[in-house]
């Protein structure tokens, strides 16, 4: 695998910004030249090949950890996590399911975070539910959505009322939010430096309508659904997988006239096996969901 010493590495002393800049300077792949990059990686362990596509996806890892500013944890340190989990993902990408990577790596780089920030912090054991990892990571917005905002314990019909919404006992949202509260690492404290002014670890959660706290179940569920996706992908034809992922899956989306020319076929013709395409992968995923149990979400 690429060898993480050698990437550029957010530091304290370093300053952020400056980190920004350095990773600005690696460019970002084309479609054709991650494929191949990613085939080097999978065929012949190609080491460069790896670094090239860990390295063109650091803003990515940069961009995802910005998001979980408000867990008491040092920015540098969840940055270079997320990058751990870039390049988890870069070495168990297949560039053969048809996906660019940058959307196979977002959830990576959102577990290796979240595993972070459960192991730093000593209120949440690692042993702990599925649904109180979901309840730690949206206790805060829960409160917000219903205005509980008051310092202090939870009124009676507010504790039910998030309880309810997150699958959890009243029990687990009172004790939950005592801790974040006032715990051996609470989002109320007073943090900033000489300069700074003064602020609160909770001023500085992501902005609640980017939803960046992804919980496990939602995780779960959604690398499920991806590998369910590349899975039903066989069902398609090269040309027909080839035109539903450039129109339908890439993260920036060819027109119709260009995959004519590309085909040399009519516009018309590229849109009948585009639309053909996209129903038969519509049947092959239903038929997935009713085999693994997802039916009622498919």
């Amino acid at each position: 695998m690429a060898n993480y010493a050698n990437l550029p590495a957010p530091t304290p002393e370093g300053g952020l910004n400056r980190y920004m800049q350095e990773i600005r300077k690696f460019p970002l792949l084309e479609p054709e030249e991650e494929y191949m990059l990613a085939k080097r990686w999978v065929e012949q362990e190609d080491t460069e090949a790896a670094h090239r596509m860990v390295t063109s996806h650091l803003r990515l890892a940069a961009k995802i950890a910005m998001g979980y500013r408000g867990y008491g944890l040092p920015q540098a340190e969840v940055i270079s996590e997320a990058n751990v989990g870039l390049m988890q993902a870069v070495k168990r990408f297949d560039p053969e399911k048809g996906f660019r990577l940058a959307t196979y790596a977002m959830w990576w780089i959102r577990a290796s975070i979240q595993e972070y920030i459960l192991r730093s912090w000593s209120l949440v054991k690692m042993g702990t539910t599925s649904a109180q990892k979901k309840l730690f990571f949206n206790l805060r917005k829960a409160k917000n959505k219903i205005g509980a905002l008051e310092e202090g314990d939870l009124r009676p019909e507010n504790v039910k009322i998030i309880a309810t919404q997150l699958g959890v006992t009243e029990d687990e949202v009172i004790s939950m939010n005592r801790r974040m509260s006032g715990g051996d690492a609470s989002l109320n404290a007073t943090v900033g430096s000489e300069g700074e002014g003064t602020m609160q670890w909770q001023d500085w959660l992501e902005d609640e309508s980017a939803d960046q706290a992804t919980d496990y179940e939602e995780l779960d569920e959604l690398t499920a659904r991806r590998e369910m996706l590349a899975e039903a992908m066989d069902v398609l034809n090269e040309r027909e997988k080839d035109i539903l992922t450039q129109r339908r899956l890439s993260d920036q989306t060819i027109t119709l006239e260009d995959l004519s020319g590309q085909y040399d076929v009519s516009r018309e013709r590229i849109r009948q096996i585009e639309v053909r395409a996209f129903e038969k992968l519509q049947s092959r995923m239903r038929s997935l969901a009713q085999e693994k149990g997802m039916m009622k979400d498919a």
